[in-house]
C-alpha cells in the first residue's frame, strides 16, 4: 500500500470527506515514521501510546508513512518526511538506517529504536543525557551476543567451531562476537552476505568448515530473509540461535531477545517531543526483559536432546 493512499484511507475512515480531511490534517502536528522492516508496522500498540497520552489519530495528530523497500532508498524517504516538515520522525532498524535518518536533519527530533550501544554508535552524548535531536530506546544486541553464546555453549557443549551470520554491514560488532567466543574456547567465523541469494552460499561455506553451531545476527538482510536461513540450518543439520522470540515460533531452533515495547516508544518519546519536550532531555532506555524461546520439534528434526537447565529457565517451549 502506498504511503499516500493509507494517509487518505485512514484520515477518511476517521473524519470523513478527503477534502475536509486535507484541511484538518494541515492544522495537526505530523510525525513520521520510517519503517524499513519485512514485518507489519505495529500500528495498534503505536497508537494506543499516542493515546495514552491524549493523542488520537486523525483528531489532534497525523501520520505520515515512508516504507523503503530497499536500503539504498532510505536516503530518499528520510529526505521525503524532512522536506514535508513533520514534527517527529519515528524510526527502526540497524545502526546504518538510524543513522542515514540523522543525517538527513540537524532539527527534526528523531525517535529510534534499534539494537546497537548508541553511544558507541555516536548516535547520542550519552544515555542519560542524549543532546541533540535524537533519542529513544535500545535493544543492545551486542550485549547479547555473550549471552546467546553461552546458551549455544549450554546446548551444543562439545562444539568448538560457530559461525555469526550477519550482513555486509553487521548490525553487531564483529569483534563483540569473537571476544565473547574467544572466552567460551569458540573458534568464531564470521559470515557476511549483502542479500539473500548468497546466504545459500554461506550455508555451503559453513558445511565445508565444519561448524557446529551458528548465532544469527539481526542484521536486516539477514532477518529478512529469516525463513531461508530457519530452512538451511535445519538442511544442514546446524543447531542456531536467533535475535528475536518469532524465529523460534516459526521454525528455529532457539531465541534469546528483546522486543521493542512501540506503545511505550510511542507514549514516553514521540507524544512528549509532539506536546514540546525537547529529545536530547529524554533519556535513552535499555532493555529490562529477555525472553528464551525454544522449539522442541526443531530440536528433534535436528537430534538434539535439550538440556534441563535450558528447559527449566525458558519463557516459551513449543512442542
Amino acid at each position: 500500500m502506498r504511503r499516500r493512499e493509507f494517509i487518505a484511507g485512514f484520515g477518511a475512515a476517521v473524519a470523513g470527506p478527503c477534502v475536509a480531511v486535507a484541511q484538518r490534517r494541515a492544522r495537526l502536528p505530523v510525525v513520521g515514521i520510517l519503517w524499513f522492516n519485512n514485518t507489519p508496522f505495529p500500528m495498534a500498540a503505536f497508537r494506543q501510546g499516542l493515546a495514552d497520552q491524549g493523542l488520537v489519530i486523525g483528531e489532534n495528530v497525523a501520520i505520515d508513512f515512508e516504507f523503503p523497500l530497499q536500503f539504498a532508498q532510505i536516503p530518499a524517504h528520510a529526505a521525503e518526511l524532512v522536506e514535508r516538515r513533520v514534527d517527529v520522525i519515528f524510526v527502526s532498524g540497524s545502526f546504518a538506517v538510524v543513522s542515514t535518518v540523522k543525517s538527513a536533519t540537524k532539527t527534526i527530533p528523531i525517535v529510534f529504536y534499534y539494537g546497537g550501544d548508541p553511544v558507541e554508535d555516536g548516535i547520542v552524548a550519552s544515555l542519560g543525557r542524549p543532546g541533540g535531536n535524537v533519542t529513544g530506546m535500545t535493544g543492545l544486541q551486542g550485549g547479547l551476543e555473550g549471552k546467546r553464546l553461552g546458551l549455544l555453549h549450554e546446548l551444543v557443549p562439545g562444539a568448538t567451531t560457530i559461525a555469526f551470520l550477519t550482513g555486509a554491514l553487521p548490525y553487531v560488532s564483529r569483534d563483540h562476537v569473537r571476544e565473547a567466543a574467544h572466552s567460551l574456547g569458540f573458534n568464531a567465523l564470521i559470515f557476511g552476505v549483502s542479500n539473500g541469494p548468497e546466504l545459500e552460499r554461506a550455508f555451503v561455506e559453513m558445511a565445508e568448515h565444519l561448524v557446529q553451531a551458528l548465532v544469527v545476527d539481526a542484521a536486516p538482510v539477514v532477518t529478512n530473509s529469516i525463513r531461508t536461513v530457519i530452512t538451511l540450518a535445519e538442511r544442514h543439520k546446524i543447531p542456531a540461535i536467533y535475535p528475536f522470540s518469532f524465529h523460534a515460533r516459526i521454525g528455529g531452533l532457539i531465541s534469546y531477545s528483546t522486543a521493542p515495547n512501540y506503545r511505550d516508544l510511542a507514549a514516553q518519546y514521540v507524544a512528549p517531543i509532539v506536546k514540546g519536550a525537547k529529545p536530547g532531555d529524554l533519556p535513552v532506555q535499555q532493555p529490562t526483559k529477555f525472553t528464551l524461546v525454544i522449539n522442541m520439534r526443531t530440536a528433534e528434526s535436528l537430534g538434539l536432546t535439550i538440556p534441563e537447565t535450558l528447559l527449566a529457565t525458558a519463557d516459551e517451549v513449543i512442542q
